[in-house]
């Protein structure tokens, strides 16, 4: 289990109530329950279409459900811009596959959301992100590049570094390791364990790496057809007796996870 545990009885920092989101005619969110206390690090697992990205989008704001409640902070964030969810929490994100713009310098997208929102001089906006650029283990004049001229990994930290950039107080990251070699993958769980520590945000992730959800997790939420089937400790996962978790952890044919379907 991670250094960061925190109590899950402390006050909700993030809490969904009854969520629910559609698309066309299939669910994402069926009525989802899910609370995450203040500096916990909670991390998504199940099968594909289970919901995990629509869940981290739709704390984001990215997406707005059809019916439930998101309070950050004990505050109502349906319906808000993103100028007033910032007001309550900064929020990071790290997307599959990073997401960086093309066109884009590494300093340009590291420091895109705080051009934005403050009045942040080229010089200064470069300093910045070669700040969060050694925080994740890269050269400070990495910022001048662009994301082509970066490997998957370097690409992969530039994202977490972007995500960083404004000391979040809730970190949302979307299969961080997903993509990479063995080797990488540590690196960055590493990456993430000391950065996360250093702020004291509370993170939400998705992972599909079991290593890396018990290493990194204080807790680990399954997800299956839109709503959560199991939670509790990463320490339970190998014996947790919920057929979902044993079907996913043992990656078995058998049992009530039907691929495709989910």
């Amino acid at each position: 289990m991670s250094s960061l545990s925190k109590s899950v009885e402390a006050p909700a920092e993030v809490a969904l109530t009854g969520v629910s989101r559609r698309f066309d005619e299939t669910f994402s969110l069926q009525d989802l329950e899910l609370s995450v206390a203040d500096g916990e690090s909670v991390v998504l697992i199940g099968p594909s279409a289970s919901g995990k990205t629509v869940t981290l989008k739709t704390i984001a704001g990215l997406f707005r459900p059809d019916t439930g409640s998101i309070l950050i902070r004990g505050q109502e964030t349906i319906g808000i811009g993103d100028k007033e969810r910032s007001e309550i929490a900064r929020i990071g994100v790290l997307f599959q596959r990073s997401a960086l713009f093309d066109s884009m310098t590494v300093w340009e997208n590291i420091t895109f959301r705080l051009r934005q929102h403050t009045r942040l001089s080229k010089q200064d906006a470069i300093e910045v992100a070669g700040e969060k650029l050694a925080a994740v283990g890269l050269a400070r004049d990495t910022a001048l590049l662009y994301p082509v001229e970066l490997s998957g990994g370097m690409q992969k930290r530039v994202g977490i570094a972007r995500a960083l950039a404004d000391s979040p107080d809730i970190l949302l990251l979307d299969e961080p390791t997903a993509g990479l070699d063995p080797i990488m993958t540590n690196v960055i769980n590493e990456l993430i364990l000391e950065n996360v520590k250093s702020l004291g945000a509370t993170v939400i992730s998705i992972t599909s790496n079991l290593y890396g959800a018990r290493y990194i997790a204080d807790r680990v939420v399954m997800m299956n057809g839109g709503r959560i089937v199991w939670s509790g400790s990463p320490d339970d996962l190998d014996q947790s007796g919920n057929p979902y978790v044993d079907q996913f952890v043992h990656k078995t044919a058998d049992g009530p996870i039907i691929a495709g379907l989910t």
